[in-house]
């Protein structure tokens, strides 16, 4: 049995900073293991233009602590209003790497998204034209719809439309959490991938509401039945290049957490490479890891592999903080719920 594994250095392929004080707390938590990240724009207000992304580049690397080597690969928040000339000029300057999609009210700060699609289309078919990845949060709002059928919906309501209304645009089906998920990226082309949170990999919907309300799992995407769970984890584990890792590590403070509308998001970033070493061995899939964090994502975004490494060893259980003390008030890591016995060696 593997008791050490080195592999490249990883990326986070969707990842929650925030802004001022809780940016400052939580990025050290990302910089410490990943190189990369792909950076969600629903600050309030939302990144929108070209502007917008650099002057929050700028604040990101700002608040990273000296001696610590990240780049943020900063992302455009599609509103009805964007102009494809924005959008392809940031992606031509290297400021913008992908252009987010939210449906309006599908998630944290997402009132400012998309709720008629063909107002969009005239940056979709700009996107397609110069390669810039769409990063699609991919749940339909409409009331009628169940919350856990939202994803399988948005795919053949939206998703499907959309891409074949637009040949060559290349997506990325962000935080996927069911087998409909899984089953529509294996059976497109190579214009298509999905990322893969560390959490929905850990838990399902028993874990949120037996027992009593556990509001530190309630994520959206929220987590479905396990036999969701193992699909993902089937996908994850596949070596399938079209899977990798995007956490959507999102911190709330606590008392934004624990109320009576709680607000949604897993805070992973602190421990996501041992949560993985652990899932990986489990499905007996050690080898398979460094494909999913460090090898697929550049080779979807058509970047270059990172050049470091990073080493896993087993031992005794992992400690991590429990929270996460920022400016704004504390933010709970991510607990599965079992000892961990992966460290990321310093």
């Amino acid at each position: 049995m593997s008791t050490s594994i080195t592999i490249t250095r990883p990326d986070d392929w969707h990842l929650h900073l925030r802004d001022g004080a809780m940016l400052k707390a939580v990025l050290p938590e990302t910089a410490r293991h990943f190189a990369r990240a792909i950076i969600m724009p629903n600050l309030v207000p939302p990144v929108v233009t070209g502007a917008q992304a650099a002057a929050y580049r700028e604040r990101i690397m700002a608040a990273l602590p000296e001696g610590m080597a990240f780049e943020p690969l900063m992302t455009l928040y599609l509103t009805e209003d964007t102009d494809p000339a924005d959008v392809a000029a940031a992606h031509a300057a290297g400021i913008c790497t992908a252009v987010k999609l939210y449906p309006a009210g599908a998630t944290t700060n997402s009132a400012s998204g998309v709720r008629d699609f063909d107002k969009v289309r005239p940056v979709l078919e700009k996107m397609a034209e110069i390669g810039m990845p769409l990063c699609v949060h991919g749940e339909v709002t409409d009331p009628a719809v169940d919350i856990f059928d939202r994803e399988a919906v948005f795919i053949d309501r939206v998703l499907d439309p959309i891409r074949r209304a637009t040949p060559g645009l290349r997506v990325v089906m962000e935080h996927i959490t069911t087998s409909n998920g899984v089953e529509y990226v294996k059976a497109n082309d190579a214009d298509l991938g999905a990322t893969i949170t560390t959490h929905h990999l850990i838990i399902n919907r028993n874990h949120i509401l037996v027992g009593g309300i556990k509001p530190h799992y309630y994520c959206l995407p929220v987590a479905k039945r396990e036999e969701h769970r193992l699909a993902l984890r089937a996908a994850a584990t596949s070596g399938d290049t079209r899977f990798f890792l995007g956490t959507d590590s999102a911190p709330h403070v606590d008392p934004l957490k624990e109320c009576a509308c709680g607000c949604a998001g897993c805070f992973t970033a602190t421990n996501t490479m041992a949560l993985l070493a652990h899932v990986f061995e489990e499905e007996g899939a050690l080898d398979k890891l460094e494909g999913f964090a460090s090898r697929n994502g550049p080779v979807f975004y058509r970047k270059p592999m990172n050049e470091g490494t990073i080493t896993l060893t087993k031992g005794d259980a992992a400690q991590w903080p429990a929270k996460i003390i920022s400016g704004d008030g504390p933010v709970t890591v991510f607990d599965p719920g079992f000892p961990v016995h992966w460290h990321v060696d310093a």
